[in-house]
């Protein structure tokens, strides 16, 4: 194994699977609403549309406050500022059991999105701290990867809160769902204060040859952006490149896919496989586990050939194909599976890649900005994606519209990738 291999691995080990498993706990905390849904609708006396509203509004304190958390990440660094915020969204995602209606839901959910907004985009900025493009497509992948295996965990733990533990200490059982996986987060958001540190420089379990390894590629990768062209480095390039108002319409179209999944797939398995909680939890691992095992190996071969632009583009056609023909009318039982299946594969694999573009673009303060406002722009599509697929069914009763709008976002995404010119 030679220097360079050796040192990347002890990086990896280090940092990867950490932030894997907060990452788990943050979207598990995002999305398991969708599971609270199927008994808290009931009790609340919600809509479809509130509860859409209510899922959606999430991403508008997320919207507002991602790009200052980036900027402040930057300043503080990671280890404070990600391990304070997962502390806090902790106790807002316990809070969400005082909920008693459609305004103390929807002010829970938009508070929750507040505290969260700085964690991924957060990761997205402190993993170029560490890792050259060359190696970042796989590393985001292991990262991201775990979106999906929140769901093969989160389903059937989920599912069996529903089941079992109505009335248990005077709760329901949604209640307990949100207080039971709330309070991890604020245990891991004390740990990530005393386990990361900010970048290679500080970071004592590497040698010093170790270090310096690290900060000379980084430094030489910054200097080949510049050779190949205008520099985006300052905050305001963020905002002023044609290329970053690209990736957020890209990235929109693969989040209404994603988040329609996320918000509205226990919904789907309910409809056309079993009204059981606890087997819809089970039901639910199918997707996730396979999208999960896929994009680990479809960002390695984008990392191992060099291309971006044609692996986001296949992946979010995969997954606008997928929804368009789970729209038929009559496809229940495992052939509906095996549709949401590959398109929770599509939408997973194209989002692995494509974070790898626009961090090989975007450097200093441009990156952390960018990066951040390509994630609240793609983010406002959690907004739109729920209240929308809710107004749908109130109005038709039915998934079919909703899954070709879902769809169809996912095919603009892949036209719009495909269409880019190739980065140099």
């Amino acid at each position: 194994m030679d220097f360079e291999t050796a040192v990347y691995g002890k990086v990896t080990r280090r940092l990867i699977p950490f932030l894997f498993a907060c990452y788990i706990l943050a979207y598990v905390d995002r999305v398991n609403i969708g599971f609270a849904k199927l008994q808290m609708q009931r009790d609340l006396g919600m809509s479809d549309t509130v509860y859409g509203v209510g899922a959606g509004i999430f991403f508008i304190g997320y919207f507002l406050f991602e790009v200052p958390a980036n900027i402040v990440l930057q300043r503080v660094g990671a280890r404070l500022w990600l391990g304070a915020l997962m502390v806090l969204w902790g106790v807002v995602s316990c809070c969400t059991i005082l909920a008693r209606g459609a305004a103390s839901f929807y002010a829970i959910r938009l508070l929750l999105g507040i505290v969260e907004s700085g964690f991924f985009p957060g990761v997205i900025l402190y993993l170029t701290f560490w890792y050259t493009r060359k190696h970042r497509a796989r590393m985001v992948a292991l990262f991201m990867s775990a979106i999906p295996l929140s769901g093969v965990i989160a389903g059937p733990i989920s599912g069996r809160i529903l089941a079992k533990m109505s009335g248990v200490g005077g709760l329901r059982a949604w209640q307990w769902l949100f207080l039971l996986e709330g309070i991890p987060s604020a245990i891991a958001g004390l740990v990530t204060m005393l386990y990361l540190v900010d970048g290679p420089a500080k970071a004592k379990w590497l040698s010093e040859e170790e270090r310096d390894h690290l900060i000379r590629q980084l430094y030489e990768e910054e200097e080949v952006k510049k050779s190949e062209g205008p520099t985006h480095d300052r905050i305001v390039d963020a905002f002023r490149s044609g290329k970053v108002w690209l990736f957020c319409a890209i990235y929109f179209g693969f989040q209404m896919g994603s988040y329609g999944l996320w918000f509205w797939l226990p919904q789907i398995l309910k409809e056309t496989v079993t009204a059981d909680p606890w087997l819809i939890g089970l039901v639910s691992v199918i997707p996730w586990a396979a999208a999960a095992l896929a994009m680990i190996f479809y960002a390695h071969h984008s990392d191992k050939t060099g291309e971006r632009r044609k692996h986001v583009a296949v992946g979010a056609c995969l997954a606008g194909v997928a929804f368009a023909v789970g729209a038929v009318g009559g496809i229940s039982g495992a052939l509906a599976v095996f549709l949401i299946t590959l398109s929770a594969i599509g939408i997973m694999c194209g989002q692995s890649v494509f974070w790898s573009m626009p961090t090989a673009t975007l450097s200093g303060a441009a990156a952390a900005a960018g990066i951040a406002w390509i994630n609240s722009v793609g983010n406002l599509a959690g907004q739109l994606s729920p209240v929308l697929i809710g107004h749908i069914r109130d109005t038709t009763g039915s998934m079919m519209w909703a899954q070709l709008v879902l769809g169809g976002s996912c095919l603009g995404a892949a036209a719009i990738a495909w269409a880019a010119r190739p980065a140099r």
